[in-house]
């Protein structure tokens, strides 16, 4: 049943927001620099996450299906608030999740999704392996190749991964492979390949401009075997789309690749993500510039600062509005008919660099220090137009949607 689109929030989703940003305020962010310099996964932060009941699948799950559509960007917008890099790692597990139940059985979604988290006392991360050295917005010139060996019912996976959040370092990994590369993306397939899987190995992890606290890093696959049932969505499913792909019917609603599959679900999620940066930096710019005085005044009495800081406002709130309005869409299973999504992915994100980078303009040269927050927080917000479907990608997208026309 679909829910009426509004922009006040309930008492439930209020109540949310109120107990993520407490944690985001005394736990986060007190932790925030820290983890940035040692750019190192913030175990003991995810493990009081955890026994706050904020990392887990239930969690998640209850934001995921809150009919208003907004559970999960408030929930995002007030972690990422506290810090991009630590927030990251606290939701980035999610991702794989949504690959399981975009493309999972519900037995494989039941089997798979726990063991993501594991328990606030002994926490487990998930890895959502996609992205290649020669396959990032090209996502058809992916080479992971996944072969079925029938004798065993086993598929042996072999290619390189790369900018994996929670590579090698995961409890399950989801990796998208190619099982027939004449159909290109129609072809691909998603699987999933547990912690300690002989062939399975990390290699390198990036050292990264920003969210330095969240791991990054290459997955290898050397003639990694995994049973049949890893297979998502199950070989008689694949087997019917593989056919009617070569048969040159194409899949209504875009499901049929695996990766666009995760990735369409997650793109107004990644732009709460981006909001909530911006937010954390106007905050402090605003409150500078009241309190910052120069020739005998606050900053903020200048036209020059005080438009600075009206644009980012209104840059903000409408990034947010372009958000909500897709994750209700999704949520009440509204077609993105002009790619909306992908709209509030892209403003979303181009809103992050373009305030993190005016916050530090009006805190000057204190701006460009590590003392003050607004340094890390445009170090992290670069990332927003890049990840996830880059800007120019997004464009792409949207100008696709409403032209009808094939544009590349």
């Amino acid at each position: 049943m679909s829910s009426t689109f509004s922009l006040d929030p309930g008492a439930d989703q209020l109540a949310v927001r109120d107990w993520l940003h407490g944690f985001a305020a005394d736990v986060i962010r007190p932790a925030a620099a820290e983890w940035d310099e040692r750019e190192e996964t913030p175990w003991p932060v995810i493990q009081e996450a955890a026994k706050l009941g904020i990392y887990s699948l239930d969690f998640y799950a209850q934001q995921y299906f809150d009919p208003s559509g907004v559970g999960i960007p408030i929930a995002m917008e007030e972690l990422f608030w506290g810090d991009a890099g630590i927030g990251l790692s606290i939701v980035g597990t999610t991702l794989a999740a949504v690959a399981v139940l975009a493309n999972g059985t519900d037995e494989q979604i039941g089997t798979w999704t726990p063991q993501m988290f594991g328990t606030p006392d002994d926490v487990k991360v998930a890895a959502f392996c996609s992205s290649e050295p020669d396959a990032g917005s090209d996502v058809g010139a992916l080479r992971t190749r996944a072969v079925y060996d029938e004798a065993k019912d086993e598929w042996v996976l072999n290619g390189t991964k790369t900018w994996a959040t929670n590579g090698g370092i995961a409890a399950v990994h989801v990796v998208v492979a190619s099982v027939d590369p004449e159909l290109g993306t129609r072809g691909h397939a998603s699987f999933v390949v547990p912690q300690g899987t002989p062939g399975l190995s990390q290699g390198q992890k990036f050292k990264k401009h920003g969210i330095r606290a969240s791991h990054t890093a290459e997955v290898v696959l050397d003639g990694v075997r995994v049973p049949g049932s890893c297979l998502l969505g199950g070989k008689e499913k694949l087997d019917e789309r593989l056919a009617r792909a070569r048969e040159g019917v194409k899949r209504s609603g875009g499901r049929g690749n695996a990766a666009m599959a995760t990735f369409e679900a997650s793109r107004p999620a990644v732009g709460a993500q981006a909001i909530g940066i911006a937010r954390a930096a106007y905050e402090v710019a605003l409150d500078y510039a009241r309190t910052r005085e120069q020739f005998g005044r606050p900053i903020i009495d200048n036209q020059g600062v005080a438009f600075q800081l009206a644009d980012m406002k209104t840059r903000i709130d409408a990034a947010r509005l372009l958000v909500w309005r897709a994750s209700w869409m999704a949520a009440n299973n509204q077609p993105f008919t002009a790619a909306e999504g992908s709209m509030s992915k892209l403003y979303a994100g181009e809103t992050a660099k373009f305030v993190t980078a005016q916050a530090m303009q009006i805190l000057g040269g204190n701006g460009f220090t590590r003392e003050y927050p607004v340094e890390r927080m445009h170090r992290d917000s670069a990332i927003y137009t890049i990840f996830e479907g880059t800007s120019e990608i997004q464009r792409l997208v949207i100008a696709r949607a409403i032209s009808g026309m094939p544009i590349r």
